[in-house]
């Protein structure tokens, strides 16, 4: 499993799979994730999501039909998108644009979606679409909306994320001090990742130790 922040992997964890939290790093991500492939049957990309289509809100869980990787189109495993579908309630299908840095504003959110059509933006499904292309393993990805379409981030929410997948406190202080009206946004933002979190703990206990997974043997 492909995520992104160490506490997404925390959540995700389990017996029968090994969680991988990229940190914004896509070449170290890309790495780590060749290193496993050979012995994996197959990839599949969770955590949190930046939402790109109207109407999507914070919790809700979206699926790839496929990942938008700069012009390339790197098509999910239909079985076990069909199988997560049916097990994730409310769940959205649609394309996802895999992107190496965070995509913040509400105007680029709107310009890209009018570009690719994908409604969900992070920065690890390309990477791992991209991986288990080239090992010809299935791939999937599910994630849950945290900061709508119609959100921009505030700065200090940028600002935070390490390369090993852990939060920078210090960093996102620093960015309070420097610019304090923030905090209304940021305090925002928190809690609609509180929600996404908690929707994101829910729905892996709904996909069960196998995440829906067909046998692909």
């Amino acid at each position: 499993m492909v995520t992104g922040l160490r506490r997404e992997a925390r959540l995700l964890s389990g017996p029968e799979v090994e969680v991988v939290a990229g940190g914004g790093d896509r070449r170290r991500l890309e790495a780590r994730l060749e290193e496993r492939a050979a012995w994996a049957n197959g990839i599949i990309s969770m955590g949190i999501a930046g939402g790109m289509a109207p109407g999507l809100r914070p919790g809700q869980w979206v699926v790839a039909r496929a990942v938008l990787d700069r012009g390339m189109v790197l098509p999910a495993d239909t079985d076990w998108t069909d199988a997560l579908l049916a097990r994730l309630p409310g769940a959205v299908d649609g394309p996802f644009l895999g992107v190496d840095t965070i995509t913040t504003g509400k105007a680029e959110k709107a310009a890209l979606h009018r570009a690719t059509g994908a409604i969900a933006v992070d920065m690890e499904s390309h990477v791992a679409a991209r991986v288990a292309a080239r090992h010809r393993l299935p791939f999937a990805a599910a994630r849950v909306i945290c900061d709508p379409a119609h959100r921009s981030l505030p700065a200090a929410a940028l600002v935070g994320m390490r390369p090993d997948g852990r939060m920078d406190v210090t960093a996102v202080l620093r960015s309070l001090v420097a610019e304090p009206g923030q905090i209304p946004a940021l305090i925002r933002t928190a809690w609609e990742a509180e929600r996404a979190f908690r929707a994101l703990l829910r729905g892996h206990r709904l996909l069960g130790s196998g995440l829906c997974r067909p046998d692909f043997a």
